[in-house]
């Protein structure tokens, strides 16, 4: 039996809440966490279309890549634009997740999906994101009480490591101990030197939890004085963050490579700002409105900026700069990453039912 809570982790696995930007909102934004989920249908937006289809097709789940409810609302009406889908989907029984920019940022996400499927290579993040500060807390205790200390410490925040929680690491040996006349220890006895058979136990905690799981360590702990030592771990970058920044396999031009743009995303209505023969061969993408990563495009030596959505002046900018800049369409793309979303949740959950909306479409007409 799968759930909307087993959906939520799932997703803050693949990616992590605190991947998105400071003013989005994401996670479970709607529904019941206990709820269960036979159906998912993913979408780009949560709208009257597309609310419609996951009711009718009996979905217990909505993955939208943007979210709902992301400004404050003090009605939910049947009768209002902007909430009367809320109140049919509730009526229906359908919770909404959303990822949105953790989606845009994790490992996979869908700029990664961009950069393949324009076959860039050597990719990396285009704004990287400061990696969590984290340590290694080792403990030394007997070997009766190594459960007991490992689950508090799980609990407290401890052992997650990537996709894999309760991760620890265990070693026996000896030691040795000398209690004064104040002591009352837990094994032996005051006045004499001591050597019991203990347990080396190791946890990495993130930085926030710290403080929580050395108090639930020393809880659990039969020992006045538990033997801890706390070493901080060298963090490294890894592969997440806004955007993404490659090569393409052969150099072309900023005419040829947004025609392939257009192409590779069934994308309509593609612009495109700059010396139409500029030579291309380092991209940046950001997928949706990533107009504002023009200045770091040009940072990451890129000679075009692909975003989805962007502003006359920040193509005036562009030129300036010496840098192309490439509209491709908000929809176009995020739409396959939707897709993409899809086909991940079914071959990680293969008894469920999952597919992207086929009625969401782009709102945006071109003129032939």
């Amino acid at each position: 039996m799968t759930t909307v809570a087993n959906l939520a982790r799932w997703l803050d696995e693949f990616a992590p809440d605190r991947l998105a930007e400071s003013w989005d909102n994401v996670g479970l934004l709607w529904g019941d966490p206990n709820s269960v989920v036979s159906r998912i249908m993913t979408c780009l937006t949560v709208t009257a279309e597309t609310a419609r289809e996951a009711i009718e097709e009996n979905a217990q789940l909505i993955v939208s890549h943007h979210p709902v409810l992301f400004k404050a609302v003090k009605r939910v009406r049947a009768d209002l634009i902007e909430t009367g889908m809320l109140w049919d989907l509730g009526r229906a029984g359908v919770s909404i997740l959303s990822p949105h920019t953790a989606f845009d940022n994790t490992e996979g996400g869908i700029n990664d999906g961009l950069a393949h499927r324009l076959g860039l290579t050597n990719v990396v993040p285009l704004r990287p994101l400061s990696p969590v500060p984290s340590f290694k807390i080792v403990v030394f205790t007997p070997r009766e009480a190594r459960e007991a200390i490992l689950s508090a410490a799980f609990s407290a925040g401890a052992g997650r490591i990537g996709a894999y929680d309760e991760c620890s690491f265990t070693s026996a040996g000896h030691g040795t101990f000398f209690g004064t006349a104040e002591a009352n220890p837990a094994v032996g006895q005051a006045g004499r030197r001591e050597t019991v058979r203990e347990l080396k136990l190791e946890v990495v905690c993130p930085k926030d939890r710290l403080n929580a799981v050395l108090a639930a360590i020393r809880e659990h702990h039969p020992y006045e004085e538990p033997a801890t030592d706390v070493y901080p771990l060298h963090a490294t970058t890894g592969k997440v963050g806004a955007g993404r920044v490659g090569q393409l396999p052969e150099p072309t031009t900023l005419r040829v490579f947004s025609g392939r743009v257009a192409s590779v995303l069934k994308a309509q209505g593609v612009q495109f700002a700059g010396e139409p023969d500029r030579r291309i061969e380092r991209v940046a993408i950001v997928c949706g409105a990533g107009d504002d990563f023009i200045s770091d495009a040009t940072r990451a030596g890129a000679d075009v900026l692909l975003t989805g959505e962007a502003r006359f002046h920040r193509a005036l900018e562009a030129e300036a700069l010496k840098v192309g800049l490439i509209a491709a369409g908000h929809h176009a793309t995020e739409r396959p990453g939707v897709e993409d979303l899809a086909k991940r949740i079914g071959d990680s959950f293969p008894s469920l039912t999952v597919w992207p909306s086929r009625r969401e479409h782009d709102p945006w007409n071109p003129v032939v």
